[in-house]
């Protein structure tokens, strides 16, 4: 007796009025099973130990510890890091696993030292042939916003939030990144802190604008010795006098956008 595809044999059975289990339930629970996306191994050129040991001394608390972590971050993965993609297990349910709850761990007690871990990665960028940067490399400034709902988080507040195009509750951060033809990376960044966070608002001697910020961080590139030919920057940057007289004024030159309706000029040679 011929045998019937399993694909087949599941439309015959309905056209016969059987009854067929569905294929993504387990015949013995009927739980629903995991529609993940099988995953290929693809091996890193440094073994995770090796690489780890680069960052160890970036750590407030040496003795700390959390095992595979160099694993979770240097692993390729086929989807965003999110803490379940780094221990690789399934979306939300697997968030409560071992392997995800030891990611959780690392990030929400983390004894690293950011500016110390940036420090670190930038050297060895730094000391890399291929990733050196160069003269003819350009500098980019750019801010984006993630919404946020709440007012007890640190830096969130009710602002322009570009990614979604529309003023709602969440934190920006500016930053900076390296990059030409080749190949970018991310330099610096600071979130930016809203007024209403300072005691005395915008009069207040710790509070900084954006651009304020993206001329402080342009300024720790320098001194980090990112070489670049200009900065580069959209018109919630470009259209601000104060930002474009800041960076000449230490030296740089610059290609910003700016609004139709903001008029520019220029020497008449140069016209």
């Amino acid at each position: 007796m011929q045998t019937l595809p399993a694909e087949v044999a599941r439309v015959v059975g309905k056209a016969n009025g059987a009854t067929t289990r569905s294929p993504r339930l387990s015949p013995d629970t009927c739980e629903p099973k995991s529609s993940m996306t099988p995953r290929n191994s693809c091996p890193i050129g440094v073994p995770c130990a090796e690489a780890g040991r680069e960052w160890y001394r970036c750590r407030s608390l040496p003795q700390t510890h959390v095992p595979g972590v160099c694993d979770w971050l240097l692993t390729p993965r086929d989807r965003n890091k999110t803490t379940t993609a780094l221990a690789g297990v399934e979306p939300v349910v697997g968030s409560k696993s071992a392997a995800a709850q030891r990611v959780q761990y690392f990030l929400s007690e983390s004894c690293w030292d950011p500016d110390r871990v940036n420090a670190r990665r930038l050297e060895l960028l730094l000391a890399q042939g291929a990733t050196a940067p160069h003269a003819g490399g350009v500098l980019v400034i750019d801010d984006s916003g993630d919404r946020k709902d709440g007012t007890a988080t640190a830096h969130v507040g009710r602002q322009w939030l570009g990614r979604y195009g529309k003023t709602d509750s969440g934190i920006v951060t500016v930053s900076t990144l390296w990059a030409d033809e080749r190949l970018y990376y991310p330099l610096h960044a600071r979130p930016y802190t809203p007024a209403r966070h300072f005691a005395r608002g915008k009069s207040d001697a710790a509070f900084r604008t954006k651009w304020q910020i993206a001329v402080e961080l342009a300024g720790r590139d320098v001194t980090a010795g990112m070489a670049f030919r200009a900065v580069l920057a959209d018109c919630a940057f470009g259209d601000l006098d104060d930002f474009r007289g800041e960076l000449r004024t230490a030296g740089l030159g610059w290609v910003v956008a700016v609004r139709p309706k903001h008029g520019t000029w220029a020497y008449g040679a140069d016209a």
